[in-house]
């Protein structure tokens, strides 16, 4: 497909002056965010997946295992603004997550044509969509998201993990809203620096997702090009982890295996978590193998200071593993077929 724009940006911007040059690092900052926000989102769902189908395997034989096959992970998308269609196009492409398996919800039908052509379905339907997904992502705008709490309030199962790319509403904020603890927002900033033009690059979001210098950049422990993305997102991941585990009963310490196994594939050399990791040392030394670990609230998670907060800032070993986990799934390719509306 011929890029018409290709040769547009540097010719435009001969025209600006130096003050409205001074402005471009906005487009920048755009494209970088819709980047890292579909990377995150993409290593997430991996994560959910490869999880998924260990406690499958573990549940069928017993053994913990090392298998996604048979994996069907509900994914759902509410909105579908230019936020929602970028992430799609992205899971379609990095998740291995087959469009049966994605399901979105949109106001406008024609928005939802081309996608429903690769066998993604529309529901049109918040509440339905909300009761299917086991992982629902809110990708509408801030003046929408009262109708649509509303909407999805009390059709929210407990293990729905929701995942919100709605500015300018806090997580806590969202809680109350959605009467839903299990939920997951990136909260990203903003530094000056010579290298935020890297994001310019990002022409075409699902083939710079192949892009080893983006995802380098995107990498949510060394963040760079001026977006960061704050160490309590890594630790909500993995307390989302830990809350899966927990809604399928599977005990403290096959929980910590299935986890630690989908770490140490990528970096041999990782400190194993354990119970300290997760929770208070009280509660870690009552807890038996068998027992599951508490229902942990994402909320608290994100907006306090958490065990496993304090030891992944402490544990070099840890965030190299995580950030090698983190490279290597964005850069293997999806193991269904991928799909492309271009």
């Amino acid at each position: 497909m011929v890029d018409v724009f290709a040769d547009f940006s540097s010719s435009f911007e001969t025209g600006l002056t130096e003050d409205e040059k001074e402005l471009l690092y906005l487009r920048a900052r755009s494209a970088g965010l819709t980047f890292c926000g579909c990377a995150h989102a993409a290593f997430l769902c991996k994560l959910v997946r490869s999880l998924s189908g260990l406690i499958k395997s573990h549940t069928a034989n017993g053994d913990l295992l090392t298998s996604e096959e048979d994996c069907d992970l509900c994914v759902g998308i509410l909105g579908m603004g230019h936020m929602g269609k970028q992430l799609l196009l992205s899971l379609l492409e990095k998740s291995g997550i087959k469009p049966s398996q994605i399901k979105i919800s949109s106001r406008r039908p024609e928005s939802a044509v081309e996608f429903i052509q690769t066998g993604v379905e529309c529901f049109f339907d918040n509440r339905r969509l909300a009761a299917w997904a086991d992982v629902l992502f809110l990708c509408c705008l801030p003046s929408h998201l009262p109708k649509v709490c509303a909407d999805l309030h009390s059709h929210l199962s407990k293990r729905c993990l929701v995942y919100s790319f709605t500015s300018a509403v806090p997580v806590t904020r969202l809680a109350q809203l959605l009467g839903h603890d299990f939920i997951l927002k990136p909260q990203y900033d903003f530094v000056a620096c010579d290298t935020a033009n890297v994001w310019l690059s990002c022409t075409h979001l699902v083939t710079s997702l192949t892009d080893p210098l983006l995802i380098e950049a995107s990498c949510p422990l060394t963040m760079s090009g001026g977006i960061s993305l704050r160490l309590n997102w890594v630790c909500a991941v993995f307390y989302s982890l830990l809350n899966i585990c927990t809604s399928t009963s599977l005990g403290s310490s096959d929980a910590l295996s299935l986890i630690n196994s989908i770490l140490k594939e990528k970096w041999p050399h990782t400190v194993d978590l354990n119970t300290h990791s997760f929770i208070s040392a009280s509660y870690a030394s009552s807890l038996l193998t068998e027992e599951p670990f508490p229902w942990i609230s994402l909320s608290d998670v994100q907006t306090r200071e958490t065990p496993l907060l304090c030891f992944l800032s402490s544990s070099k070993s840890t965030q190299q593993c995580i950030s090698a986990a983190y490279k290597s799934l964005l850069q293997t390719p999806a193991k269904e077929d991928s799909y492309s509306l271009m």
